[in-house]
């Protein structure tokens, strides 16, 4: 029988790994999408509207994968684990 903290240590961890899941899918779509947008605006349009869905979808990655691999430019790695910590220490 699994004790409460194990499990609740499996939930953050199979959460954790759903998050990364839904990342990789992301990622893909872009890598996918993005290249046919780009033939589409080659074959149809001189002007290079690409560029905008690209950038945006993009940004838009790049903030996903520094939410899901706790990369945070105002309060560094693992702020958010530490601040618990710390709130945790003063509680006992």
């Amino acid at each position: 029988m699994k004790t409460l903290h194990q499990e609740g240590r499996y939930l953050r961890a199979k959460e954790r790994v759903q998050e990364e899941k839904s990342f990789y899918s992301n990622l893909t779509a872009y890598c996918l999408v993005i290249p046919m947008l780009g033939l589409v605006n080659f074959y149809t349009s001189g002007f290079y509207w690409v560029v905008f869905p690209a950038l945006g979808w993009g940004l838009g990655l790049i903030l996903h994968a520094m939410k899901i691999f706790g990369f945070n430019l105002f309060l560094g790695r693992n702020w958010e684990e530490r601040k618990i910590a710390e709130y945790m220490k003063d509680d006992i």
